[in-house]
């Protein structure tokens, strides 16, 4: 049986951003649990079952024709917006909602417009959550990321390198959440019980800049 090599994608259109969306439903669904987990630590205990309904309500929005990019992420705010509660409905519906201003007009997304896209949205994030770095929240999974893209963008990397290094990225920020002190949403209200956990958000973050990374890859190919 000969297996093939999946072939990488160069730009990120309509129907490739769609495919995002859907990969990233099948990563939050799949790790669900986990998040919810991580939430109940220091939350609410619903990150990961807002966000699997808030993902799939985006998925069963997606049109049956190919759309533009633009298009895409604005259904994909909308519905997360809708159907996600809590903090995490707003802050991820505004950040593709700012990703889809960012590219309003353009027919795919090469390497700098996505990374000025994903700046667009990181900069949503940071003005309706008023988080910083460090304040152990999903800005601490999404700048690195967001930096990451920019140095590719910067060295002319291919699309494929650019959004591996974002996820890599997003994951050692996740990762980095666990010893902080929380100073934003309700983790905050813990104080130093707060120390040892990672954040649920920055795990989210982390998943849908994989979802990425997998889509773009090719990987994503056939997976469920």
């Amino acid at each position: 049986m000969t297996s093939t090599t999946p072939t990488p994608l160069t730009v990120l259109d309509g129907a490739a951003v769609a495919d995002w969306i859907r990969r990233t439903s099948q990563l939050i669904s799949a790790h669900a649990d986990e998040l919810t987990a991580l939430d109940a630590a220091i939350g609410d205990a619903d990150h990961g079952a807002n966000m699997k309904r808030g993902l799939a309500a985006a998925v069963d929005a997606l049109a049956s024709q190919p759309q533009a990019p633009a298009a895409v992420l604005k259904q994909t705010a909308m519905a997360l917006i809708s159907k996600v509660g809590g903090a995490a409905g707003p802050l991820y519906g505004t950040f593709f909602l700012r990703m889809s201003t960012a590219c309003a007009g353009k027919d795919a997304l090469d390497v700098d417009s996505l990374a000025a896209a994903v700046a667009a949205g990181v900069g949503g994030i940071v003005q309706r959550g008023s988080a910083e770095a460090g304040d152990k929240t999903m800005i601490d999974a999404w700048n690195p990321a967001l930096e990451a893209l920019n140095a590719a963008a910067a060295d002319t990397s291919s699309l494929a390198q650019a959004v591996a290094a974002a996820a890599a990225a997003a994951d050692s920020g996740r990762a980095a959440t666990e010893p902080m002190l929380a100073k934003k949403g309700r983790a905050s209200y813990l104080g130093e019980r707060s120390i040892g956990h990672i954040d649920p958000g920055a795990a989210s973050t982390a998943l849908i800049v994989q979802a990425l990374a997998d889509v773009v890859s090719g990987s994503a190919a056939g997976e469920a």
